[in-house]
């Protein structure tokens, strides 16, 4: 394992680790208490080209690494959660066109999206959360168009995407082989927005219920052949998990930066808390655990680049590993502060709010589990 990342690399983590120190950093306590979708960052990522990161150069992108979008996410994510789904939602909901979309696709739908146009990915439902197969929402062919109906929860950004991937069942009968992929476009094939859910963590981020009601979509908007779309959004999932692994990275090490800041300058019984030794323990266990993390993120990032046939199972592993990570590291993190842990005033508390939700969204870590042991004993 290599971890000297390419030169080129390393200067994108470093110009949007500046970028976001500087301009992101002091808006994430204001974007939480508000819990409003921070327009402004997202002109900011656009306009700086790190929404381009998730496309290669022929599809109007910067990168299109899966180890880039990873850094990029870190280094967001250590100031501010709900920043950096901007980034990851982007290229979660870019990915099936990246990954299943034909080369005329590719052209004409990502340029847009690398310039800032705002994307999302529509798979859960009522009824099929970890059951992605179960989904009842359908998909009716008729001529050149296919007309969609039903609904969608737990959508992250659908409320703001202009893009929006949906999956859809278009055989009645078909089990995971009757579902389909299309790309829906705002202006052509508008969904209705019913709902904004109010969240433990990542307040900013808009997650949306969607509905579906005679939703027309040409059919050139379809990814790959019908009854794909479900091999195509387990394929998604693969290359997004590491991302979520870098994003509980970086919310672990931004609580953990903070806490270690507070244990050396903290005084109780006449000396600085770090100098007691069940406080050293406790940071000790944490920097061991990030970075134990930090390689095994790094380690999926590269599988997605190599496409790796292992990748499924190691994706799922660092995705697991770090969102675990995150809610122990950010939880001690808030026990080293003691009471003022617990408040506002001081962000430890908000880190551990959002690590939470990392345990959760693409994929369970109980799913995760499923399927690394179905990898092993396969």
């Amino acid at each position: 394992m290599n971890f000297e990342f390419p030169e080129e690399v390393q200067a994108l983590r470093d110009g949007v680790r500046e970028i976001v120190q500087g301009k992101v950093a002091q808006r994430a306590a204001e974007i939480d208490e508000k819990g409003e979708y921070p327009k402004d960052i997202e002109k900011l990522f656009a306009d700086n080209g790190i929404l381009a990161i998730p496309f290669p150069e022929e599809y109007g992108g910067v990168s299109g690494s899966s180890v880039a979008i990873c850094m990029a996410t870190e280094e967001i994510a250590k100031a501010c959660t709900t920043s950096s789904l901007i980034l990851g939602v982007q290229a979660l909901g870019s990915y099936p066109i990246l990954v299943a979309g034909s080369e005329e696709q590719k052209k004409r739908l990502c340029p847009p999206l690398a310039q800032g146009r705002v994307a999302a990915y529509a798979l859960s439902e009522a009824g099929s959360g970890s059951d992605a197969a179960a989904m009842k929402t359908t998909a009716k062919r008729y001529g050149d168009e296919y007309v969609i109906n039903g609904g969608k929860i737990f959508i992250t950004h659908g409320g703001v995407a202009e893009t929006l991937v949906v999956f859809a069942r278009t055989d009645p009968d078909g089990g995971a082989r009757g579902i389909s992929a299309f790309v829906l476009e705002k202006e052509k094939s508008p969904w209705t927005v019913l709902k904004l859910e109010h969240k433990l963590g990542i307040r900013g981020s808009p997650t949306a219920q969607l509905a579906f009601d005679e939703v027309r979509v040409p059919a050139a908007n379809r990814l790959g052949g019908e009854g794909q779309g479900f091999k195509i959004a387990l394929a998604v999932l693969d290359r997004s998990r590491p991302g979520i692994g870098a994003q509980a990275l970086g919310i672990a090490e931004g609580a953990f930066s903070y806490a270690l800041g507070y244990a050396k300058e903290r005084q109780q019984f006449g000396q600085p808390i770090a100098s007691f030794q069940g406080i050293q323990f406790m940071l000790a266990d944490m920097a061991t655990q990030i970075e134990a993390a930090r390689h095994l993120v790094y380690l999926a990032a590269g599988k997605v680049d190599q496409k790796a046939a292992d990748l499924t199972k190691i994706a799922a592993m660092a995705k697991m590993f770090a969102s675990d990570m995150a809610m122990r590291v950010t939880t001690d993190c808030v026990q080293i502060l003691g009471g003022y842990g617990y408040i506002t005033d001081y962000p430890v508390e908000r880190y551990m709010r959002d690590a939470k939700i990392t345990q959760i969204y693409e994929g369970t870590n109980q799913i995760q589990r499923v399927v690394i042991s179905r990898a092993l004993l396969r």
